[in-house]
């Protein structure tokens, strides 16, 4: 009797051991599965450009998602945008950046202020269109774009993306910076230049509507300067990333819309990045348009349709990945 005992004591023993086992089994099952949503990389850094710009504000954002999603340190930095960014991702000092797809043009192929081509910039989307905004004051006396010539004209951040549409754009019009007094500002120090009297008219390309000139509406007579359709289309024989698109009435106070040029922007990843790790950033970033949007309205412009068309880097295989499944 005793020994039966023993016996059934053994085997409670033997079945709470099994099923210790089997648990412990299903928990590190639950383990692997959550580092299956977990990226390779720690950190992601997102290049963006100036604090006040769409770039960092929808870099701010999806960084946010990042780090919430994958548990990474995903943060944003804050530079001179397009060309700089470029420059970081040559060195891998970033994982993402936003740009602009001309200056992406000029790192890929070695051109303009690159004097080599940049090898690990690949593409993730093509995202929304950054409307050369050339606005100056009412009383200036500027009415068409060659009317610049002579003026003293603030041409965005230094080695911008800002500044190199400009600069390719005066050019277009048989203006050079030597036909011009440059002054290099960035969104908000160009708008409060126009408020003292201290430029005659800013080039401010972002998405729509620009924050700074938005507020610099409401306080100055302002004017924006026409670019004709027929003379983008010119450029765009040399510059195929300009394209012909109208800044809509109202979006400044502006009783018509004014034709301009625009340059889609791009986000692209550092080529080195796994593709598990593209591919999970490419899907977080479509699955949250809508918080995007939220943040800033040039986010509305962003779809995944339209994310593949007029790629200018090469697509990394992640967010290919992504976009054959869709």
């Amino acid at each position: 009797m005793k020994r039966k005992k023993i016996h059934g004591i053994i085997l409670i023993f033997l079945i709470a051991i099994f099923l210790a086992a089997c648990g412990g089994n299903e928990d590190k099952g639950t383990s692997n599965e959550n580092d299956g949503e977990n990226l390779d990389a720690d950190i992601v850094t997102i290049a963006t450009g100036g604090s006040s710009g769409p770039y960092n504000i929808l870099g701010t954002t999806i960084g946010e998602l990042y780090s919430s999603e994958f548990g990474v340190n995903s943060r944003t930095q804050t530079t001179g945008a397009s060309v700089e960014n470029a420059n970081l991702m040559k060195d891998g000092k970033i994982e993402m950046a936003f740009m602009m797809s001309d200056v992406v043009t000029e790192a890929v192929e070695g051109e303009g202020n690159f004097d080599e081509p940049i090898d690990n910039i690949n593409q993730i989307a093509a995202l929304y269109p950054n409307y050369v905004q050339i606005v100056t004051t009412a009383n200036s006396g500027i009415e068409t774009f060659k009317d610049l010539k002579g003026k003293r004209i603030a041409v965005g951040d230094q080695n911008s993306g800002v500044e190199v549409n400009a600069r390719n754009l005066l050019e277009g019009h048989d203006i050079t910076y030597d036909d011009i007094e440059v002054d290099y500002l960035g969104y908000a120090e160009a708008a409060d230049g126009l408020k003292a009297g201290q430029i005659d008219a800013a080039f401010l390309t972002s998405g729509l509507p620009n924050a700074s000139l938005m507020e610099l509406s409401e306080t100055l007579d302002i004017k924006l300067v026409t670019i004709e359709p027929e003379e983008v289309e010119r450029i765009a024989q040399e510059k195929e990333y300009f394209i012909p698109m109208e800044i809509p009435e109202d979006t400044y106070g502006n009783d018509k819309s004014i034709p301009t040029a625009a340059i889609m922007n791009a986000l692209v990843v550092n080529a080195d990045t796994s593709e598990d790790d593209v591919y999970k950033l490419t899907k977080t970033f479509f699955d949250n348009l809508d918080k995007l949007e939220s943040s800033h309205q040039s986010a509305s412009d962003i779809s995944l349709e339209g994310a593949q068309e007029g790629l200018v880097a090469p697509l990394h295989p992640g967010a290919e990945r992504y976009y054959n499944e869709q």
